[in-house]
């Protein structure tokens, strides 16, 4: 009985943390736009505020799980709210990340700085909560498919957010501190966006294509990184 509790309790952590690293990596990047001084309060608040909104949701499961029923049918393709909030997710997250690709790329460094650096701590965590909705909503109709208590979801969702806390500062610190990676990062972000309004379109791309194809990016990029280290010290 222990056994047959414990493991889809782990299993859906696992899968709620792996999950909670598109909005991780999002909120880390609009941080890095504020000064110093706000960076950390707006992790705080937009991973709070994930984990407050995951948690109503679960108080309104029989509501979202209606998101899955058909609400019309364009050019042979059924619509559900489910469907239209990914597919709106995946747009908002296509236009986010491509933006911040083409001011870290196209631009001059000062440019580039001074762009970055633009927007308000209140426009940033509308733009979080936004995305946070999309998550959330995809994230407990996949909860809703694999366990049948609502307390295993509640457990779930508050460690993957405590989980996500811990993360949140070194990984900020960490795409900072490595530019190239705030781009592969973009780029993740990217994928998640197709993935999303693909699965809103029925389309279905399995999420581990999408991980492991950016692990073995970023297991790339470490060897270049390395490797420049060394040379940088020859």
């Amino acid at each position: 009985m222990l056994i047959e509790t414990i493991v889809p309790l782990s299993t859906l952590i696992v899968l709620e943390v792996i999950l909670g690293l598109d909005n991780i990596i999002f909120i880390s990047i609009l941080a890095d736009k504020l000064p110093a001084h706000q960076r950390d309060k707006l992790r705080y608040w937009g991973i709070g505020l994930a984990m407050i909104i995951r948690l109503c949701l679960l108080g309104l499961i029989s509501w979202i799980l209606k998101l899955d029923g058909v609400l019309f049918t364009a050019f042979e393709v059924a619509f559900s709210g489910k469907g239209i909030i990914l597919i709106l997710g995946g747009l908002f997250l296509l236009y986010k990340s491509t933006k911040e690709i083409r001011e870290n790329t196209e631009s001059d460094n000062g440019e580039s700085e001074l762009k970055a650096r633009k927007g308000s701590f209140k426009t940033f965590l509308i733009e979080i909560i936004m995305l946070d909705l999309v998550f959330s909503v995809d994230s407990i109709i996949t909860a809703v498919g694999m366990v049948q208590e609502l307390w295993m979801m509640y457990t779930a969702v508050i460690v993957a957010v405590g989980v996500m806390l811990i993360a949140a500062k070194s990984i900020s610190r960490f795409i900072e501190k490595h530019p190239s990676f705030k781009i592969l990062a973009l780029c993740f972000l990217m994928l998640i966006g197709v993935s999303l309004i693909a699965e809103g379109l029925h389309f279905s791309i399995p999420k581990g294509y999408i991980y492991f194809s950016i692990a073995f990016a970023f297991l790339v990029n470490t060897i270049q990184m390395k490797k420049g280290v060394r040379k940088t010290k020859y």
